[in-house]
């Protein structure tokens, strides 16, 4: 008759290289993950500064409006008030 331990130190051994395979899949999929994020944070991060950039230049843009339809209102205030 075997031994107890003769069959029980096989199983574990197998056990133990199935386990080991399927946290070395694991670990594959989180680098993939991983990477993903990293690139999907990239593109996240230019779209901020590409938006941040264009609300900059519309602010620019609407303040140069603003003062360019004061200074038709003052003309037109001394048009009205000189007629």
């Amino acid at each position: 008759m075997a031994e107890p331990q003769d069959m029980i130190l096989p199983l574990l051994r197998e056990i133990r290289a199935d386990l080991k395979a399927g946290f070395d899949r694991v670990d594959r999929k989180l680098e993939q993950h991983d990477a993903r994020f990293d690139k999907l944070e990239r593109r996240f991060d230019n779209l901020r500064e590409a938006v941040n950039g264009e609300s900059v230049l519309g602010r620019y843009a609407a303040a140069q409006l603003e003062e360019r339809l004061e200074a038709i209102e003052k003309r037109l205030a001394v048009l009205e008030t000189g007629s």
